[in-house]
């Protein structure tokens, strides 16, 4: 398969080169934002590893400690977020999500949602090593109730491989059971079945649920549960459906209506430019009848703007 991502390995590259290229846009007075952002854009995450590697034998400094304190803002935060391993990236994410007052329920829920299995695994085990603590004991020390409960299921990564023919039409059955058919909501038996079996598995649970109940599930969700835990269960269909168009979607909300979430604008460009951006960007402009990289351009601005606009990879328009 051929990659998805809007970012991929740079052909002529040499670290060396790069590496005092990124120096001189940073010697003497001013800095050139220009050929900083122009050089990272086009190197994949593990060459600008080595660059900041080669940065360091040459000149004895920290690559990113020199960006930061060349760069500022927003633009500051994605250049220093592409410099940031993939794994690691994520883990950085949660652990700012989980500290400090209040808990930003939305990270974990895109972040845990999103990611495979052996995804997660990775996570935990950079976590562990990044932070010396337990990534599910930061997480149930943060949340409650049903949200937890659906959290620590995902962090379990134990999603069962392919589809169970013999599960499908029960698995419906029970979801329907336990929403559209009770009084109240049995969150328990949606918490097993969404945490467990396979995206594979769930859109055909998915379809077989539009039959017997005549609701896509996803109507079903919105009525019968509410908070964090109406989102993460959504995000988890979502994602069982499609994870670029989860992203599309997430995308389109962070920039649609007053003010826009430039958090998770900067996480999702960061995060999926070397993975699925090409498929978020058909499915942005199939869903949503505009192109990513418009409505980037219209809802941004300076070398923040040219930043995202080169990790879109171009117009769909």
């Amino acid at each position: 398969m051929a990659p998805k991502g809007t970012v991929k390995p740079y052909p002529q590259f040499n670290a060396t080169e790069d590496a005092n290229a990124l120096r001189a846009a940073m010697k003497g007075l001013g800095t050139d934002e220009d050929a900083i952002l122009t050089l990272l854009v086009a190197r994949a995450n593990d060459q600008r590893q080595k660059i900041a590697a080669q940065y360091k034998s040459l000149f004895g400094k920290d690559l990113v400690d020199d960006l930061k304190s060349e760069l500022g803002g927003k633009f500051e935060t994605v250049i220093t977020g592409l410099m940031v391993p993939p794994v690691l990236y994520d883990v950085q994410e949660l652990r700012h999500a989980l500290k400090g007052a209040g808990t930003d329920e939305k990270v974990l829920i895109e972040i845990l949602a999103s990611r495979t299995s052996s995804q997660i695994k990775e996570v935990i085990a950079a976590y562990k090593q990044e932070y010396d603590a337990d990534l599910e004991e930061a997480v149930t020390g943060d949340t409650g109730g049903h949200f937890q409960r659906m959290l620590v299921v995902l962090l379990q990564a134990s999603r069962q491989k392919g589809v169970d023919e013999s599960c499908i039409q029960q698995d419906a059955q029970d979801l329907f059971a336990a929403g559209e058919q009770k009084w109240g909501t049995d969150e328990e038996k949606f918490i097993t079945i969404l945490g467990n079996r396979s995206a594979e598995h769930l859109r055909r649970v998915f379809d077989e649920y539009m039959k017997i109940s005549g609701y896509e599930i996803e109507e079903s969700i919105e009525k019968e549960t509410s908070g964090g835990t109406k989102d993460l269960f959504l995000a988890v269909v979502k994602c069982a459906r499609s994870v670029p168009a989860y992203f599309a979607e997430s995308l389109y909300n962070a920039m649609k209506g007053g003010g826009t979430d430039d958090n998770t604008l900067i996480r999702i460009m960061v995060s999926r430019s070397e993975v699925d951006m090409l498929d978020i960007r058909d499915n942005f402009r199939r869903l949503f009848a505009t192109s990513l990289y418009s409505m980037i351009k219209s809802d941004t601005s300076g070398d923040y703007r040219k930043a995202l606009l080169l990790l879109s990879g171009g117009d769909d328009a």
